[in-house]
């Protein structure tokens, strides 16, 4: 999938958040493209997806935290970085329940820190990674982007934060900025087990039960990486055609972006989509009822306007998609959680 980000070659771009999976997808696909990447590491990751497929060895790699102060001024200054995609966040809902504090600081103070290097460093393109969470619920569906933002629980704000934040910089200082709200992102690379993929592909690859951990009713949208790399790619492209253009005409500075799989599923239909995919004869073990705490029922999102203004659309179905996922955890299985 190369019909978006030809105009790669030859510039410096940073990627926060680049170690998560959907970062090692959009640093896989600049790369292809000829891009230089540069990319920020926190932790000792060895067994992400980066490392994994040897992606990181193609990068910069800066050693370093998001929240260091001056850190990524110097980075963006240094590395003449034209362009950066945003992603680094505290991404789990459980854990964001537990602990909001360190998801606040990681995702609205990360952004904030981000955004005015940007703007101090005179970046000609940002790409921030918000959500779908940050519409909270609404009983009209699926969501579009002038829905309200009101979200309810910490996640949530802090995407919805992340939003505005990034957003406010075009309006105020004029940063070429747009934001993206994805539905749930799924494929190869993601070793968080509290995820569903992840973890019910782990489980059928070892011949265990799937667990689900609701009643299996909550339905989702779900977007394969690669499409979701695309996203990200054709948006860079949309702010690109902005150079230039008169206040008041631009496509894509200041705006926020839906991409989705086009309609949601169940969760109890993506597992069992999992089972029947990897040829295995296994029931899911339900452990759940409802909705889990600190999650919305029924989520999706209508990406219309992103394709109006980019021509982008989800190429890769569920079933595609969840066949090329059980390939690439097939290839790793040493990585994949217990």
């Amino acid at each position: 999938m190369e019909s978006f980000g030809k105009s790669m070659r030859g510039r410096s771009v940073f990627v926060t958040g680049a170690y998560g999976m959907l970062g090692a997808w959009l640093v896989r696909a600049l790369l292809d493209r000829g891009a230089a990447v540069t990319v920020l590491r926190r932790d000792e990751v060895p067994a992400s997806m980066l490392a994994l497929d040897g992606l990181e060895a193609r990068c910069t790699v800066v050693r370093g935290d998001l929240l260091t102060p001056g850190l990524l001024e110097r980075v963006i200054g240094e590395h003449e970085c034209d362009t950066v995609f945003h992603l680094a966040a505290q991404t789990i809902v459980g854990t964001a329940n537990r602990s909001p504090v360190p998801t606040f600081e990681a995702n609205i103070r990360g952004t904030w820190l981000l955004m005015d290097a940007c703007r101090t460093q005179d970046v000609r393109r940002v790409v921030v990674a918000a959500s779908d969470k940050a519409y909270g619920a609404h009983d009209e569906l699926p969501y579009r982007e002038e829905f309200a933002l009101q979200p309810t629980f910490p996640y949530d704000v802090s995407k919805a934060a992340t939003d505005l934040i990034a957003r406010s910089y075009w309006h105020t200082y004029g940063v070429p900025v747009a934001v993206t709200r994805l539905a749930n992102i799924y494929g190869g690379g993601d070793l968080n087990r509290s995820r569903l993929l992840p973890e019910a592909i782990a489980a059928v690859l070892r011949g265990r039960a799937p667990v689900i951990r609701s009643d299996g009713s909550p339905e989702r949208d779900f977007l394969y990486v690669e499409d979701a790399a695309d996203a990200y790619l054709a948006i860079c492209d949309a702010l690109d055609a902005d150079e230039g253009a008169a206040p008041g005409t631009t496509k894509a500075r200041g705006e926020a972006f839906n991409a989705g799989g086009g309609r949601p599923h169940s969760v109890r239909s993506v597992i069992d989509a999992v089972v029947r995919v990897s040829g295995h004869d296994l029931q899911p073990d339900v452990r759940g009822s409802g909705t889990p705490s600190g999650e919305i029922d029924r989520q999706f999102v209508d990406s219309t306007k992103l394709a109006g203004r980019t021509g982008w659309s989800p190429q890769v179905d569920l079933d595609e998609g969840i066949a090329r996922t059980l390939a690439w955890y097939r290839a790793h299985l040493d990585a994949l959680p217990v």
